[in-house]
């Protein structure tokens, strides 16, 4: 009976997946940010951040690189500071967040950078449309914990993508040559983790 039982234990150690040792920590979005930056006129940057998201992140301190990631942005939450603005963002020409109320991103695999800095590959799913980013990232911090006695820890990303390959393609002319908003978005994220 008690060859059985290992038997049995060792099954059940093999059936487990390889992330499980990966500690699962959640985004404590009281204490984080998720902006983006364009281009305007040609001219200027205009900047917004998204208020509304979640996450989980499972870090195997063992080997990083088996880390995962997965994030939930509420599209509608949007706000770049001028309600107008953030009126036509949200419409149809942009990210028609009554069809597409959310945007996904979802880590497939994550290589070391150097210098505390990783690069995550991922699917980002925006507007419908699902491609392959990269974000580079520094961090995460080590654990420290707060007055309160929770555990969190933090890390930094930011990437770039081309609204268009997302089917995000409204634009203007100007008079004096160029388009109103440019296609490049860069995206920053500055993310303090909660452990769960």
């Amino acid at each position: 009976m008690k060859r059985f039982i290992k038997l049995i234990a060792a099954v059940a150690t093999l059936a487990v997946p390889a992330f499980a040792s990966a500690a699962p920590w959640s985004i404590d979005t009281d204490h984080s940010n998720v902006e983006f930056k364009v281009r305007h006129m040609m001219v200027s940057n205009v900047k917004g951040e998204f208020g509304k998201y979640s996450g989980v992140v499972d870090i195997d301190d063992k080997d990083v690189t088996r880390s995962r990631v997965e994030v939930t942005i509420d599209t509608a939450s949007l706000n770049s500071g001028v309600a107008k603005r953030d009126e036509h963002l949200k419409s149809a020409d942009f990210f028609d967040v009554a069809k597409y109320p959310t945007m996904t991103f979802v880590s497939k695999k994550v290589k070391n950078a150097g210098n505390d800095r990783l690069k995550v590959y991922g699917d980002l799913t925006l507007h419908g449309v699902t491609r392959e980013v990269v974000l580079d990232v520094e961090g995460p911090t080590k654990a420290y914990k707060d007055p309160w006695g929770n555990i969190k820890r933090g890390a930094a990303a930011t990437t770039r993508i081309n609204r268009k390959d997302f089917g995000l393609t409204w634009n203007a002319a100007v008079e004096s040559g160029g388009v109103v908003v440019g296609e490049e978005i860069t995206i920053a994220l500055e993310i303090e983790l909660l452990k769960k």
